[in-house]
């Protein structure tokens, strides 16, 4: 497969038909589901899920950059309380516990996935696993906005999006961002969820990687 065949493989959006039957896979294994048109919609519609004043935060995401979702939780006018302010106002060197108390059980923890599957399986791949332990049981409740080209048949498609596709975009961001190289040091596969915790707001457009 050449470069070009992979990058349209999982960058292509899926049709109306592959977009319903994962909305049912995913609501069969205990995920709510919205799905909006656009950016601009899918920050709307996450907003509103979050009572004003709640504790948020906002796990490292382009989708939530690319939405704005991020500067409406953590900008200075914002009506949530920012847990990743907080967080980042500690000294990593000597509270790095601490740290990890406030990111891992915010009252709503923010981000997005790599891929989902067309039987409703979530894969998250992340370099430290920061975001990882909210997401699967930290969080009392999560939202996850997803751009709908992250939709795979499988779970082994979803494996290959994240190391052919998602971490050669995501090592190039962190070299020029941090000067460091990134890799996928830990991967999360939600198969199941009891029903209530977990949002998806999945986009009809390519955002994020």
């Amino acid at each position: 497969m050449s470069a070009t065949e992979a990058v349209d493989r999982f960058t292509t959006l899926p049709d109306e038909q592959t977009l319903a039957a994962t909305v049912v896979a995913l609501e069969e294994h205990g995920f709510s589901v919205d799905v909006v048109d656009d950016p601009d919609e899918a920050r709307r519609v996450t907003l509103a899920r979050i009572p004003h004043g709640s504790s948020v935060m906002t796990n490292p995401s382009v989708t939530l950059e690319e939405t704005g979702i991020a500067e409406a939780i953590n900008g200075g006018d914002s009506v949530y309380e920012s847990a990743r302010n907080k967080m980042m106002a500690l000294d990593y060197a000597t509270q790095a516990q601490e740290m990890k108390v406030i990111a891992g059980q915010a009252e709503f923890s923010l981000g997005s996935v790599h891929a989902i599957t067309g039987e409703g399986t979530l894969l998250i791949a992340s370099a430290s696993g920061s975001q990882l332990a909210s997401y699967a049981w930290g969080a009392a409740n999560v939202i996850l906005v997803v751009g709908a080209q992250k939709l795979v048949p499988t779970l082994q498609a979803a494996h290959e999006r994240v190391y052919q596709h998602s971490l050669k975009l995501e090592d190039a961001r962190a070299q020029a961002a941090y000067g460091q190289r990134s890799r996928v040091g830990k991967v999360l596969e939600i198969h199941q969820e009891l029903p209530g915790r977990v949002h998806i707001v999945l986009v009809r457009r390519a955002i994020g990687y």
